[in-house]
């Protein structure tokens, strides 16, 4: 399959006091440059996006992916009239690594962590750990309703020792299991945060999802928690920002209603 990943900016490095300049950028998912292009701010349009591709090699991709939110509509319309699928996904690293090279920001404007619903929450929740080479093994082939294991987060893929600890978070979600799984796939789980309060005393988990959505997950005021938080975090450095996300009704049985293996990228 053939992937594109495209991006639409305000660039810091074109613009002037005087006049906004957006670029477009467009990259395979090796970080070739495809094609870029800039405008002043009040001639983008969705035709000026369009008559760029023009410029552009006979063979369109089979997917787009983007990553900022401010530009996602407007691409989703491009891609529309282009007739290929457009993601949205916070994993466009190889546009990320392009801009960067560029000087530009990869940055997006985040809101408030938002409560998660009390409809969805589950019974216990605690962390847990997960050698890397069952990270995939013991998921992949069994019947879970809800499985994500994207192909580029396979540990062996990212050089990462068999023996490596993975840090994780487990929900025995009893009854609500399967509500808040559906919950989680809709929303798109990107990462699993330590956010310390007051360090050894209190913090919390914060879910990062879809483009730049954040949840609080749960809260803690517990010494013993907010150890094994710090522990938490020192393993998802050792990991190279690979960790889990593991739902059951209970822990009494080994029947498990959803999974995701996810990557937090270095910021």
């Amino acid at each position: 399959m053939t992937i594109w990943q495209v991006d639409l900016y305000q660039s810091s490095r074109l613009s002037t006091e005087t006049q906004a300049i957006w670029e477009l950028i467009i990259c395979d998912r090796q970080g070739n440059l495809i094609h870029a292009a800039n405008c002043p701010q009040q001639e983008v349009s969705i035709n000026w996006i369009l008559a760029q591709w023009q410029n552009l090699t006979p063979k369109m991709p089979d997917r787009l992916q983007v990553f900022r939110p401010q530009c996602a509509n407007l691409l989703a319309e491009v891609a529309k009239q282009l007739e290929i699928p457009l993601e949205t996904t916070r994993h466009a690293i190889a546009i990320k690594q392009l801009l960067r090279q560029r000087h530009e920001s990869v940055s997006v404007i985040k809101p408030p962590p938002q409560p998660l619903p009390d409809r969805l929450w589950g019974e216990r929740w605690r962390f847990a750990n997960l050698p890397a080479g069952e990270s995939v093994r013991k998921f992949r082939d069994r019947p879970i309703p809800i499985l994500d294991i994207p192909d580029d987060f396979d540990p062996v893929k990212l050089g990462l020792a068999s023996s490596i600890l993975l840090p994780g978070i487990i929900i025995e979600g009893g009854r609500r299991s399967m509500q808040l799984a559906r919950w989680l796939q809709e929303v798109q789980p990107y990462s699993l945060d330590y956010i310390p309060t007051e360090v050894g005393l209190s913090g919390g988990i914060v879910l990062e999802a879809g483009l730049c959505d954040r949840w609080i997950l749960q809260t803690f005021s517990d010494p013993e928690v907010s150890h094994a938080a710090q522990q938490y975090q020192q393993r998802l450095q050792q990991s190279q920002g690979l960790h889990f996300l593991l739902i059951q009704p209970d822990n009494f049985n080994a029947n498990y209603t959803g999974y995701w293996l996810l990557m937090r990228e270095e910021r």
